[in-house]
């Protein structure tokens, strides 16, 4: 029964909207207003500065001895670039991930939103957030293009300064 009648609605279904849909012939085309512009111009961040980023996060935590993995994504947390010492244990690619998408998506630096993890303890609760320090976002005249998560440093504060001093160094050129 159910299979019949869901028969009968598929093949009426056309025809009911070909009749709806259909402008009296008098009424002729009618322009389409929109409510706001057809368009959106962001910057982006190159896959050039990306890697480079993410190179330069690892080889600055490298030079104070310490073994990470840094992530790179654009606005909206779809990675760019990875890089990874060659010593960091397996764990850093992950955490270098969350914390870079955290970052990204909140559009704020993940050590902020350890500060404000109290008095919103949902945060952790988000699929795929890292609320831990070490995100940092990429900004361009303001707007936030990416972010940067570093994982491995014994302190995510560690991992913040290798990301930031990378992103600042890109940036500057």
């Amino acid at each position: 029964m159910k299979r019949t009648l869901l028969t009968l609605l598929a093949l009426s279904l056309p025809a009911a909207l070909a009749q709806t849909t259909t402008p009296p012939a008098q009424a002729g085309p009618q322009p389409v207003q929109l409510a706001t512009t057809p368009s959106v111009t962001q910057a982006s961040l190159s896959l050039a500065a990306a890697v480079r980023i993410a190179q330069l996060a690892v080889n600055n935590c490298a030079q104070q001895g310490y073994n990470v993995a840094a992530t790179v994504v654009d606005r909206a947390g779809v990675t760019l670039a990875v890089a990874r010492a060659e010593n960091a244990g397996p764990h850093t690619v992950d955490a270098s991930l969350r914390k870079a998408y955290t970052s990204a998506s909140a559009r704020n630096l993940t050590s902020a939103m350890v500060q404000n993890l109290a008095s919103t303890p949902t945060l952790a609760d988000i699929p795929g957030f890292l609320v831990l320090a070490g995100g940092v976002p990429v900004r361009v005249n303001n707007a936030v293009v990416g972010a940067v998560g570093v994982g491995g440093a014994p302190s995510g504060l560690t991992d913040e300064k290798c990301a930031a001093d990378a992103i600042t160094t890109v940036l500057s050129r």
